[in-house]
């Protein structure tokens, strides 16, 4: 596929107002952008990061999201009102009605768990706050980029209630024995041990070393076959969840199928050309 068409089918996006969204060459940024609650997410936001990784889903045009926080925190949690509105919603409702808490909790759950199995490359940018269901969108991102002074931490214990829609995302990141100490200590950390718990890939000391380790993990996803990527993806996200030998199956049709396609192709002509695949160029 060429760049030209490749650009034919990008898509107007959403109206956001908790958000705002960007398109610069193959990258879509998005920024949570409640700066006066250090960006905590509200049902809204929720809702609108939803809609959006929706509507990109088979947008080719766009091969990297990257995702941060306005104003220099990135995600401060859940927002406090949200849960006294349907504090207050559990006092009015009658036998019938959904339970307005789960409610609350499961749409952030259905929107990380989507989130977490786009197509392209997701890039998350941590500075600040980065707490509870902001630590859950770090722990489900391709690439996770901090600022070494960003704080981390799992406060929900501290407030009575548990990590819900988080935890299975946060032990798959760093595995269930760090998960635990984390959760049941709600334990703050900076963006250097972070990186130390596989939290996130790097940690830099500047703004500066942060915006340029963001350009070049841009280069590198330009670099790489955007339909190869989306495999490699999914192919990734399958181990552990589907027969070995099954997923392996697949695995083998993908690969003859990438290989006899257009960008197994060119990338193989590129090669032998001693030039970059057109996918890679500008």
């Amino acid at each position: 596929m060429t760049t030209s068409e490749i650009e034919t089918q990008a898509k107007a996006l959403p109206e956001t107002e908790t958000l705002l969204l960007e398109q610069v060459e193959h990258a879509l940024h998005i920024t949570l952008n409640r700066p006066k609650a250090r960006n905590a997410m509200s049902l809204k936001m929720v809702q609108e990061l939803m809609t959006v990784f929706e509507s990109i889903e088979n947008d080719q045009s766009i091969r990297a999201v990257v995702m941060r926080g306005a104003e220099g925190h990135f995600c401060a949690g859940g927002d406090i009102k949200d849960m006294a509105k349907a504090r207050m919603a559990v006092g009015s409702k009658t036998g019938d009605d959904v339970d307005p808490f789960y409610q609350l909790n499961r749409e952030f759950g259905r929107m990380i768990t989507f989130a977490n199995q786009i197509p392209q490359v997701l890039i998350v940018i941590t500075e600040g706050a980065v707490l509870g269901g902001g630590f859950g969108l770090a722990c489900i991102s391709d690439v996770a980029l901090s600022a070494a002074d960003a704080q981390f931490g799992l406060p929900e214990t501290g407030l009575g209630i548990p990590p819900a829609q988080i935890a299975p995302f946060v032990v798959t990141r760093i595995g269930l024995t760090q998960a635990r100490r984390l959760a049941l200590l709600g334990a703050r950390f900076n963006g250097s041990e972070a990186k130390d718990l596989g939290i996130v890939h790097e940690a830099h000391e500047s703004k500066d070393a942060l915006e340029a380790a963001l350009a070049k993990v841009l280069k590198q996803v330009k670099r790489c076959a955007p339909g190869a990527n989306r495999i490699t993806k999914a192919l990734m996200l399958g181990v552990g969840h589907q027969p070995l030998e099954s997923l392996l199956d697949d695995a083998a049709a993908s690969f003859s199928n990438a290989v006899q396609g257009k960008e197994g192709q060119e990338g193989t002509m590129a090669f032998v050309q001693k030039r970059l695949p057109h996918w890679a160029e500008g």
